[in-house]
């Protein structure tokens, strides 16, 4: 567009300049000299109102604003109550996270073609019912068109990345099959750890205090239990060995190690791994981003 228009206005400014050659030689105005129009700059862009900038990147106000207002409507129908502020925050926070990871996507050569795109929107069609079913959910959430196919690639980005992190965790890893004795009071704690230290058998004192499981807790990897300080004493010790008393939350705990070495990981150790690295992920891709919060 801006091509052709130029050359017109060029057209007319040479137009101009004959005409104003041919007054110059018939009348009395010869002394007159033309001057040229200038061609008008293009407009500038209205800059996008900014809830956040990761790298340059950013994130629309409209599109943080209609998370939140979905995030907060489902907190209600589930009865949980979310002051404004963790809701604003738990919402840039994804909002965040998203965008690392689609941008992590984009390095990696994992993005959204248009083509990709438009085939994610068709399948929402359908699944819905039509386009003005869609369109309705849009305008009942926040969005317009551009901001919901900018949300729906980011999160089709993310999603890519995720897949990517998760496929490279190992099947196998270094784990320990434990054993504990779990008591409530730390005084029985240490008789029971006195007696362990005298000789006494793990497997008997175990079955006294849990008769069913005799204290098996089975195998897992580092990074699996969420008490820290009870894995980091399992990962101490080497095979039929008992550790020293272990305080947490629930008791106190002695733990002895059955066996250790690579072993495959079960269904649900394999998924706390990988909610782990891309927990890893997102918060060592953070911690080098250049994030600007400008959201209230």
């Amino acid at each position: 567009m801006f091509p052709q228009r130029l050359k017109k206005l060029t057209t007319i400014f040479f137009l101009t300049l004959s005409l104003t050659a041919c007054s110059l030689r018939a009348g009395p105005e010869a002394g007159a000299t033309p001057t040229a129009s200038s061609t008008p700059e293009p407009p500038t862009a209205t800059p996008v109102p900014a809830a956040a900038t990761v790298d340059g990147e950013i994130i629309p106000l409209a599109e943080y604003q209609a998370e939140l207002a979905r995030y907060k409507s489902a907190q209600a129908a589930l009865a949980k109550t979310v002051s404004d502020a963790d809701a604003a925050r738990i919402v840039l926070d994804d909002i965040i996270a998203q965008t690392l990871l689609a941008q992590g996507a984009r390095a990696a050569g994992l993005s959204i073609t248009e083509a990709a795109l438009q085939s994610r929107v068709d399948a929402l069609v359908a699944s819905l019912g039509g386009v003005e079913k869609l369109a309705a959910w849009q305008s009942a959430h926040g969005y317009d068109d551009a901001s919901f196919r900018s949300a729906l690639k980011r999160a089709a980005e993310a999603a890519l990345m995720r897949d990517k992190i998760i496929a490279d965790v190992p099947g196998t890893v270094e784990q320990v099959h434990a054993r504990q004795i779990l008591l409530y009071n730390e005084t029985d704690a240490q008789r029971f750890l006195a007696q362990l230290a005298a000789g006494a058998k793990f497997d008997d004192l175990a079955a006294s205090v849990d008769p069913v499981t005799r204290g098996d807790l089975g195998w897992f990897p580092q990074g699996y239990l969420l008490n820290t300080n009870l894995e980091a004493a399992a990962f101490a010790l080497q095979p039929g060995q008992f550790s020293q008393i272990v305080p947490t939350e629930v008791g106190f705990h002695i733990l002895y190690i059955v066996e250790r070495g690579p072993h495959p990981l079960s269904p649900d150790a394999l998924l706390v791994l990988q909610g782990r690295a891309v927990s890893d992920w997102v918060s060592q891709r953070r911690a080098q981003a250049v994030i600007s919060v400008t959201a209230p």
